[in-house]
């Protein structure tokens, strides 16, 4: 066994924070919701509309706060502009060797086709008397390419802090390939459950609830294997989370949300009515366990 400490260990921790834990949460549901909404847009019924407009719904308020706590992270948050335009010529600024630079360009990008969709879903809610926001979204052909383009720029959103974890040198980060796969898949997870749960708030009996529930589940199963994996990829690293860290991994994460989840998924006699409530609020809460615990305890070694 190779008992030699990886480089990582000498290497200074970034010192982020609280803000940069809500906003790996927050930027995943705004991805994740917008990328479920776009895919319920183009394979659910129509019945199903109203479900992926509260996909819309949550995606563009999220990536407006995803900005907001990325800006307040900076040590100088009055030129958070910076990350965009030059300063001395007010030119745009992109640097596509560093991820920070894709990734606040993604940022904004996204945030433009979210809030399109945001506003074509508010219309056809009848919450908002514009006609042309009806061609932001499909079955307009506009509407399909703006939905397609914006669906990738989602999924790139709910992954990409992963890959940015993976190239900042700190323990467990970037000695693993598959921080960005797990970002990915967990994304996806909780931002399923946060649709079930404000559908069902809504009382919204749309066909596609089912399918999204069902859908959540295998998410959450890809979830846990992806999770067993990044933890065998670690090697000799996964001793840094032999500690309180790693006890709430398991505790808050794989225990409460995934496997409890999965386990209310199969057995819908045990909660009745709450079953399906119960299981979607502990996938939010392990998803945000899990963003915690891998900004934190990286750090902290």
């Amino acid at each position: 066994m190779n008992t030699v400490p990886s480089s990582t260990f000498f290497s200074a921790p970034p010192d982020w924070g609280w803000f940069i834990v809500l906003y790996f949460f927050v930027g995943g549901l705004a991805g994740g919701c917008y990328f479920l909404a776009v895919l319920i847009d183009f394979f659910g019924r129509p019945e199903d509309r109203p479900l992926a407009r509260i996909g819309y719904y949550i995606s563009f308020p999220c990536i407006i706060l995803s900005g907001i706590l990325l800006t307040l992270d900076l040590n100088r948050p009055d030129r958070f502009w910076h990350m965009l335009l030059e300063s001395h010529t007010f030119r745009p600024m992109f640097k596509p060797w560093s991820p920070m630079s894709i990734g606040s360009w993604a940022l904004l990008i996204f945030g433009i086709f979210s809030l399109l969709s945001f506003l074509s879903a508010l219309h056809e809610a009848g919450r908002l008397r514009w006609p042309a926001a009806r061609g932001f979204r499909s079955p307009s052909p506009l509407g399909a390419i703006l939905s397609v383009i914006g669906g990738l720029l989602g999924f790139f959103v709910a992954g990409y802090t992963g890959v940015l974890l993976a190239v900042t040198n700190r323990p467990i980060w970037s000695d693993t390939p598959l921080l960005g796969m797990l970002f990915v898949v967990s994304a996806a997870s909780i931002s399923a459950a946060l649709m079930i749960l404000l559908a069902r708030k809504s009382r919204l009996t749309a066909p596609g609830l089912h399918a999204l529930h069902r859908m959540d589940a295998w998410v959450i199963a890809l979830e846990f294997v992806v999770l067993i994996a990044l933890m065998i990829s670690l090697g000799p690293v996964f001793r840094a989370w032999l500690s309180a860290w790693g006890a709430l991994l398991f505790i808050g994460v794989i225990l409460f949300g995934m496997l409890i989840p999965l386990a209310l998924y199969s057995r819908k006699q045990w909660l009745g009515d709450l079953n399906v409530t119960a299981s979607a609020a502990l996938v939010l809460i392990g998803g945000f366990i899990l963003r915690l615990v891998i900004v934190f305890s990286a750090q902290g070694v």
